[in-house]
């Protein structure tokens, strides 16, 4: 079973350009708002600060200052369903998904910019590689995509900083800024992925970032900074997520499985989940406990820096997107079912 993420970038990839159709383009359509949205799906979860910001299908962001006893839907200006979201800093985040959408908030998640959507990433990379007398390939992919239109997702972002960040996505789609988004470089050339995979996850430490996605790749920006090296993968399965901490890097995805590296990726063991369904989101809390959350509602907790888990009873299981750990026994957790509480001690839902 694949993950929510991958199963809405298929049913996106059927549609085509279904949405040009649409009497308003949804790249053009407000995010309506909703009493219900923080029940409807939600794919990822961010802390801003003390705020808690999800994001969500038919652009829906909502944020929460109260550790989600209570949500305030944000301004939004797209209607896309949103894939995932990252703070580098308190006020200053990014949320990326369908139709090639990047937005930008300065104030903590109340409200969003659009810095980038689909219509312009094939003009990107043409501008880009055209200069290239060696780019023949990329400005050919350019020129594709711009003909196939907004029809590709992004799929993470990380931001190792307010100015330095990280897009990736569907078919080896990859853009970084050095400017805080206010231009965007692409890196398809930079990235050692000649099939094209998808790129479903992105994730650093602040010394090393790490690419991990379809069809077991795993990447690795190298010592330099300007390339994307191929890792040897232990798997030929689908990557959904990765945990990076300082000397420990997590891969996880489909069918439960997991592995783990020590050395910066130049090896990796696989970790025993005891999980049959895909593994889909982490979180880690204070304690430095690492949490795994698979697609059906399992939970694992470890102790050990992810070398051995062990399975953790949250009481009613909800599927779970995106998570985060919330003092020393508390869970946030999104999914299709909107935002869940967990409080470890009791397992009880609040």
């Amino acid at each position: 079973m694949f993950s929510f993420k991958f199963i809405a970038l298929g049913m996106a990839l059927m549609a085509g350009n279904a949405h040009a159709a649409s009497l308003v383009d949804v790249l053009d359509l407000p995010a309506q708002r909703s009493e219900l949205a923080v029940r409807s799906p939600l794919l990822d979860l961010a802390q801003a600060g003390q705020r808690l910001v999800a994001v969500g299908q038919r652009g829906h962001i909502l944020y929460s200052d109260d550790q989600g006893a209570s949500w305030t839907q944000a301004s939004v200006p797209v209607s896309s369903d949103l894939n995932a979201v990252q703070f580098p800093t308190a006020s200053e985040g990014w949320a990326v998904g369908h139709d090639g959408v990047v937005l930008h908030s300065r104030d903590g998640g109340a409200s969003w910019e659009k810095q980038l959507d689909g219509r312009q990433l094939g003009r990107l990379m043409q501008d880009y590689y055209a200069t290239r007398p060696d780019a023949a390939q990329w400005l050919d992919e350019g020129k594709r995509i711009e003909t196939e239109g907004a029809d590709k997702p992004f799929l993470d972002v990380w931001f190792s900083d307010a100015q330095n960040g990280f897009v990736v996505g569907a078919f080896n789609l990859i853009f970084r800024t050095r400017d805080g988004g206010k231009s965007w470089q692409p890196w398809a050339d930079r990235t050692e992925n000649p099939s094209g995979y998808h790129l479903a996850a992105i994730a650093g430490d602040g010394k090393q970032v790490f690419i991990a996605g379809e069809q077991g790749l795993l990447l690795r920006l190298d010592d330099s900074g300007e390339r994307f090296q191929a890792l040897t993968s232990p798997y030929q399965g689908s990557f959904f997520g990765l945990s990076v901490q300082p000397d420990v890097v997590l891969a996880y995805g489909l069918r439960g499985h997991a592995y783990r590296s020590v050395d910066g990726g130049a090896s990796w063991s696989q970790v025993e989940t005891g999980l049959n369904a895909s593994i889909t989101a982490s979180a880690r809390d204070a304690r430095g406990h690492l949490y795994l959350f698979g697609q059906t509602g399992q939970a694992l907790a470890s102790s050990d820096q992810g070398s051995s888990f062990q399975h953790l009873d949250i009481g009613q299981p909800v599927p779970v997107y995106g998570a985060l750990a919330s003092g020393d026994n508390g869970l946030l957790l999104v999914g299709a079912r909107g935002f869940a509480q967990r409080t470890l001690a009791t397992g009880k839902q609040e």
